[in-house]
């Protein structure tokens, strides 16, 4: 060893004397840099990814490697981290921006993009911005497809546009390591002046279809209004002449039971004639009855009635009398005919049965007709012909054969017919 350099412990503490405290604060200056350096080459080499993150690392500048989420250990001073990538889906809206269509119109049109970064190298190494990228290659896009389309095409076709836009914007994005997922169009705006003539046509649509609905729906009414008209009508008219029937058939039997009952009690002139006079107060109430109409037959009505106060009472010498005993009538069963009226309790059971046969037929069609029951309306409703059972009248009694005295010539001649 050599000699200068042997210095002894105690040389040296001779020699620094009482100055040694210097040195001491520099060992601590020192110290300090040295646990500061540790710090800072320890927070550059240790890094944490979290999820969805992607770390592009640099080893003297040039690319390394990509850094996936979890704790990764780096060289200090000669790794470095280029960029950090955001891996998760994004979205980004895209300002307004003016379209011509084939027809001429300018026509303003928002889009939406949603895409994700599946390579963050090429991201960030194949281009400066991608989506600044993703923004100018839409809008061309955008320019392209909806120039070949007219104005109403452009309204109605979005997803045929979206779909176009789609697949040019993942072809052209694919080498950035990017992938668009879904492109939609946010609003179409035409002028104002293409709106208002858009609404007016709209409009005119509308009240179209509101007037042919209304003219479907008086057309309805008025088909259903004369087929209930023509059925009312109908049952009106059967009823009307089943009503006739009756009345005639009514009459007819009163005053073939009138006339017999009238030969039958073989009625004088006396009471003819006061028949006659209680008639002649009716005849003479007319609306006009300061004058008063005779009839013809006054004259021969005032000889029957002397005839009748005057005479015997017994006058059989008309036609219809010749060979008929006296309280007997001139008209016999058979000439009657059938009668189709029924006795009284007889028709009041038919009117019940065909009253309750028409209330289930009304509560019936109330029901299948959706309408609330109407009890006011219930008669008539869906009443079809009444089919009457033809009533056969009862036999009458012949009236016992007069007795007559034969008399010294013997029986009278049977009554000729």
């Amino acid at each position: 060893m050599n000699p200068m350099l042997q210095v002894t412990a105690s040389q040296v503490m001779a020699a620094v004397g009482d100055d040694g405290e210097p040195l001491i604060t520099i060992g601590y200056v020192i110290l300090a840099l040295l646990m500061l350096f540790v710090a800072i080459a320890l927070f550059r080499a240790v890094r944490i990814v979290p999820q969805a993150r992607g770390y592009l690392v640099e080893r003297l500048g040039r690319y390394s490697r990509t850094l996936d989420a979890g704790l990764h250990i780096l060289v200090p001073f000669i790794d470095r981290v280029r960029a950090i990538v955001d891996l998760r889906e994004q979205v980004v809206s895209f300002p307004p921006q003016p379209v011509i269509t084939s027809d001429n119109l300018v026509v303003s049109i928002d889009t939406v993009i949603y895409f994700q970064v599946t390579d963050p190298k090429s991201a960030v190494y194949e281009i400066a911005n991608y989506i600044t990228g993703i923004e100018q290659l839409t809008v061309t896009t955008l320019r392209n497809v909806v120039g070949s389309m007219d104005l109403e095409q452009t309204l109605t076709s979005r997803d045929q546009i979206n779909g176009q836009l789609r697949g040019v914007l993942d072809e052209a994005t694919g080498r950035w390591g990017v992938r668009v997922n879904r492109v939609e169009l946010k609003s179409i705006d035409p002028p104002q002046s293409i709106q208002g003539s858009m609404e007016q046509q709209m409009r005119a649509e509308r009240d179209r279809r509101a007037a042919i609905l209304t003219a479907e729906g008086v057309k309805q009414s008025q088909i259903l209004t004369a087929e209930g008209d023509k059925q009312a009508a109908i049952l009106r008219a059967e009823g009307n002449a089943q009503a006739a029937v009756l009345n005639a058939e009514g009459e007819a039997r009163a005053i073939l039971q009138v006339f017999d009952a009238i030969h039958r009690g073989d009625a004088d002139p006396k009471l003819l004639a006061y028949q006659y006079l209680q008639m002649l107060p009716e005849v003479a109430r007319t609306q006009s009855n300061k004058v008063w109409f005779i009839p013809t037959e006054f004259t021969a009505a005032l000889k029957a009635i002397s005839h009748g106060f005057g005479g015997t009472g017994d006058d059989t010498s008309g036609p219809e009398f010749a060979g008929r005993p006296p309280g007997t009538s001139p008209i016999r069963p058979e000439d009657l005919g059938p009668s189709a009226l029924a006795d009284a309790a007889q028709a009041v059971e038919e009117a019940r049965r065909q009253s309750e046969a028409a209330t289930a037929d009304a509560t019936s069609a109330g029901t299948l007709s959706g309408r609330p029951f109407d009890r006011s309306a219930e008669a008539g409703q869906h009443a079809g012909p009444v089919q009457r059972k033809p009533v056969v009248p009862p036999a009458r009694p012949m009236p016992p054969a007069p007795v007559v005295d034969d008399g010294p010539d013997g029986p009278p001649p049977p009554p000729a017919h």
